[in-house]
């Protein structure tokens, strides 16, 4: 089997239930709480900042000219991309810069990015670009998903999923898959494992990410069980 086949079949209880979760539904209905929304995106903010650097530091580190130029395609489109539509949300729902400072990393951010980083210490970029590929192949399928249903009532959720069905992104997916279904082919029975363990745990932390913005999710104090 190849390895999309493998993680999609892997992955798809997170998949299906990215679909289901109600950060989604409401999102789409309309009804998603501003405030729910304003947390996602500065948690958002933290994880795209990172995961366009991860794209580069990859593709600096790449044998396989193909995965290279990938690679070095994300980092280069989400800085021109999704993160300006990031900006231009920050910059209509009035969220700024100390907000963003005022706001801590949540657990789940704060996981995925370093769950991200580790892949880097395999040595091997095909590994770590595994890591890499839910996001966008996610939010790529909720964005084709939701763009079958009617608009969003709230013209900034719309313009969010609007986003995700672009066919330059929709092209890029399909790209990458192909190039890390050669790249499995050709690895050793342990990185293959390796890959399929990146990018099905990437898929648990995407999920995570959606209860993480809807719950608000905060660290801790320290002091839940003191007398």
């Amino acid at each position: 089997m190849s390895f999309t086949s493998i993680v999609r079949k892997e992955a798809a209880p997170y998949w299906q239930g990215s679909l289901r979760h109600p950060f989604i539904v409401q999102l789409q209905a309309g009804t998603l709480p501003e405030e729910i929304f304003r947390y996602y995106l500065i948690q958002d903010h933290y994880y795209l900042r990172h995961f366009r650097k991860l794209h580069q530091i990859v593709a600096d580190h790449c044998q396989d000219q193909e995965l290279k130029a990938l690679m070095t395609l994300s980092a280069t489109g989400l800085k021109d991309g999704e993160m300006i539509v990031r900006e231009q949300f920050f910059e209509a729902l009035k969220i700024t810069a100390a907000e963003v400072r005022a706001t801590p990393i949540a657990p789940t951010t704060d996981h995925y990015v370093a769950h991200m980083y580790r892949q880097l210490f395999a040595d091997n970029p095909a590994i770590a670009a595994a890591g890499l590929y839910p996001c966008a192949w996610l939010y790529g399928d909720i964005g084709m998903a939701l763009s079958q249903q009617p608009a969003s009532p709230n013209p900034y959720y719309q313009r969010w999923i609007e986003t995700y069905t672009m066919a330059e992104l929709q092209d890029e997916i399909q790209m990458m898959g192909t190039v890390l279904n050669r790249l499995y082919a050709a690895s050793s029975a342990e990185d293959q494992v390796k890959m399929v363990q990146a990018f099905v745990r990437s898929s648990q932390l995407e999920y995570h990410f959606w209860e993480m913005a809807y719950r608000k999710e905060q660290w801790l104090r320290g002091d839940e069980y003191d007398e």
